[in-house]
């Protein structure tokens, strides 16, 4: 096979770039080994559009194909710029920290399906890329795993949007690997809760009991939120330490998540009031990977340069979302430990050079996996940034096709400027 654009990777960032890159004329091909697009949204079951507003404001910093997505699904205006005016079924409101709350995955799955078939984006799920051919320091082809069997793919640029940096560690770029890897979470959801005011502080009272007794190991929070039904709890407080770049301790962290999931229900059924009648619906069909590696790229974000606010003319995305490093030991009552003061920084440029990958000329890196201190990445790793910036590569490597150009080559500036006339880009106050 040849096409223009290969996306290694159908998640947030992985959708953004397919979906910019075929929007602009290019031949492209997405690979995704779920049967869906959407990564930790539907892969995992995370609700939340993490970063698309100000943590402190709740102004929206980010649009481009983020905001068109919530306006497709009819949850918000085009014109909207605060995330206070969106309400959830329940009558909830949608400001949690800067996100936004998707109403169902599901709906959000055929809206993808939907979006990359209007683009023309060649798209192959159950497909998971697996080995690189690099000559002269340029990726000649990529390998990739199917019901097909093995397939050969030549791509004028690939952009490694696995989330785990895969096509740039295979294919020798250099990388960044924490000492320490955030714990994984398996996300899950229970139906037929009668919610009470009490109803948090016992559960988690109910969750001290168990990790003291040693039945659950690890667990944070925990956070249940009725965001899909007032009678149904939707849970993040898996937490399960481990090496997600190792499959055998991947699997190891699957097993142990569903585990602890049931685990923590069958606690609250037994425990706590409002669960007895309850039910356990299903957990996600992965667990939630936070941090493996990350490749050392032409700039190297760092978490002074979020502070700060440093301005880079190249600037192709806004980041908005608090240092967020979950510790690998029980936390209750909060996703961090009581002593530790979370600062969520002011919205911050993200260069096109932290997506450019050194030592291959014709590989864009988008997601968690971006060039970026681990600081730096607890920021920018969430739903909507990786989207923002899986746009950016998008738009780049349709560039780089189009001019025969490698990634380095394509000037960052140009593409803020592409990504301006499609409503994307980095905040401005014009927004």
């Amino acid at each position: 096979m040849k096409v223009d654009v290969l996306v290694c990777g159908g998640g947030c960032a992985g959708l953004g770039a397919a979906l910019a890159a075929a929007r602009e004329g290019a031949k492209v091909l997405l690979l995704e080994r779920a049967p869906f697009a959407g990564g930790i949204l539907t892969a995992v079951g995370l609700p939340f559009l993490d970063g698309i507003a100000c943590w402190h404001t709740g102004r929206l910093v980010v649009r481009g194909l983020a905001l068109e997505t919530l306006v497709r699904l009819g949850q918000v205006a085009p014109d909207a710029r605060q995330i206070e005016e969106i309400k959830t079924p329940t009558g909830r409101a949608l400001l949690r920290h800067g996100s936004v709350c998707l109403y169902n995955i599901d709906q959000f799955k055929i809206l993808a399906d939907g979006m990359l078939a209007e683009a023309g984006v060649k798209t192959l799920f159950h497909a998971f890329a697996c080995e690189t051919e690099v000559a002269n320091r340029r990726i000649a082809a990529v390998r990739f795993a199917s019901k097909d069997g093995l397939t050969r793919v030549e791509a004028h640029t690939v952009i490694d949007a696995t989330g785990d940096a895969d096509i740039a560690a295979w294919s020798g770029c250099t990388l960044e690997r924490s000492t320490e890897r955030m714990p994984m979470t398996m996300h899950f959801r229970i139906g037929n809760v009668r919610f009470k005011p009490e109803t948090h502080g016992l559960a988690r009272e109910a969750l001290e009991r168990a990790h003291a007794a040693g039945a659950l190991p690890y667990f944070y929070g925990p956070g249940i939120s009725s965001v899909f039904a007032s009678d149904e709890g939707y849970v993040h407080a898996v937490r399960v330490p481990g090496n997600a770049i190792d499959a055998a301790d991947l699997t190891r962290a699957e097993m142990q998540g569903r585990r602890d999931a049931w685990t923590m229900f069958e606690t609250w059924k037994k425990e706590v009031p409002g669960f007895e009648e309850s039910y356990f619906i299903g957990s996600g069909p992965f667990i939630g990977v936070r941090e493996t590696r990350r490749i050392a790229g032409a700039y190297v974000l760092t978490g002074n340069d979020l502070l700060e606010r440093r301005p880079f003319e190249d600037a192709i995305a806004t980041g908005s979302w608090y240092m967020d490093i979950h510790p690998n030991k029980a936390t209750a009552g909060s996703a961090h430990p009581k002593e530790e003061k979370q600062t969520p920084p002011q919205p911050y440029d993200i260069p096109y050079r932290s997506l450019v990958a050194r030592g291959v000329s014709n590989l864009l890196v988008a997601g968690r996996c971006h060039s970026a201190t681990r600081e730096a990445a607890s920021s920018t790793r969430v739903t909507v940034t990786a989207m923002a910036l899986g746009e950016a590569a998008g738009v780049a490597a349709a560039m780089a096709a189009r001019d025969a150009k490698g990634a380095a080559e394509i000037d960052g500036r140009r593409v803020r400027a592409r990504l301006r006339e499609l409503g994307g880009g980095p905040f401005t106050n014009e927004h």
